[in-house]
């Protein structure tokens, strides 16, 4: 009761989202801030194709809405911690590709000035990234310099970083919707930055740098 804003963010799950969008509409919810991705009806990433169905729910469900499409996530990389700490290297089938990464916190802080005051966000899609996109080379070089010691990035082969995640305990059908992903990422996927980060918030995005510093005691 008196809920009139919804933040939504789930694993591109359609049946929950869509049972969420259907409660929020009979709640009387009046505006809900989707938090999505790149999505595409016929993406080979399962999750892309799952967005699509969820947008178009929320389309059709007469509830106002904010589409907020992120870049790869900064955190992601904190799964990498546990290896980065032990060998001091890490791999992936993203090859050279360029991610504008945006760090999630800057995603959680857009959705929720615009859940504080959505009027003017109704019907609009803003893409969040970083200030700058870059590789697992430059991702290597910014561990490198902050712990102190080097470390090395590997360019994996699909199977390869596939194998590898299953390995760390991902399911594999997670695992095989990641190395299509980062496969993508290689091809210039994900090579793209916006300032909507800093024209919602009125401040620059943070760095890759500014959130290595933050977790540096996840890859120590």
């Amino acid at each position: 009761i008196g809920v009139t804003a919804l933040v939504l963010v789930s694993p591109a799950a359609p049946a929950q989202e869509l049972n969420v969008i259907a409660s929020a509409t009979r709640a009387g919810v009046e505006h809900v801030v989707k938090a999505t991705s790149k999505a595409s009806a016929d993406s080979p990433i399962a999750r892309r194709r799952g967005q699509t169905e969820i947008e178009a729910g929320l389309a059709a469900s007469g509830l106002a809405y904010t589409l907020l499409r992120s870049n790869a996530y900064m955190q992601n990389t904190l799964l990498l911690g546990p290896v980065i700490a032990k060998t001091s290297s890490f791999g992936s089938s993203a090859g050279k590709g360029l991610a504008g990464m945006v760090d999630s916190r800057d995603v959680g802080a857009v959705a929720a000035e615009i859940a504080a005051s959505p009027a003017s966000h109704a019907g609009k899609t803003y893409w969040l990234s970083g200030p700058e996109s870059i590789s697992n080379y430059d991702v290597a070089d910014v561990l490198s310099r902050l712990l102190g010691r080097t470390i090395t990035y590997q360019e994996l082969s699909f199977d390869e970083h596939k194998s590898a995640m299953v390995s760390a305990g991902l399911p594999e059908a997670i695992a095989e919707q990641n190395a299509q992903a980062f496969s993508l990422t290689a091809e210039g996927d994900a090579e793209w930055v916006s300032d909507d980060v800093q024209a919602i918030l009125e401040r620059k995005a943070r760095s890759y740098e500014q959130f290595a510093a933050d977790y540096a005691a996840a890859f120590s």
